[in-house]
């Protein structure tokens, strides 16, 4: 997916580094699911001024997210597979986010997804 005009207008408010990572999820397709650690580590991996260990900024930056849903902060999910929090922690916020995964085709079973089989790999 590429990002609009009115996406780039909306991201160029960020910061840097919620721009980069909200540009870099773009790359999950629909299907798929990464990590908020999995984002991190690309992100550091693409350019060493981000940590690695950054899982919690990425959080923020889904939290912040003002493209949702053509930025998908939706495919993002905990390290062990539980589709976590969204919008913000509201009620209902992660049965929502797995009812946007399974319409994607994505098996979600109790509020978890198999990563061994959805997971996005970004380089190989």
């Amino acid at each position: 997916m590429t990002l609009t005009k009115e996406d780039q207008d909306k991201l160029a408010k960020l910061g840097p580094y919620q721009r980069e990572v909200l540009r870099l999820l773009v790359e999950v397709p629909p299907g798929r699911v990464t990590t908020y650690g999995d984002l991190a580590k690309e992100l550091a991996r693409r350019n060493p001024r981000w940590s690695p260990k950054a899982s919690r900024a990425v959080g923020t930056a889904m939290k912040l997210n003002p493209c949702a849903p053509r930025v998908p902060c939706h495919r993002v999910v905990r390290s062990d597979g539980s589709v976590g929090l969204f919008r913000g922690g509201e009620e209902g916020g992660s049965q929502a986010k797995a009812e946007m995964l399974r319409k994607e085709g994505v098996e979600v079973v109790g509020l978890k997804i198999d990563l061994g089989k959805y997971r996005h790999r970004f380089h190989t």
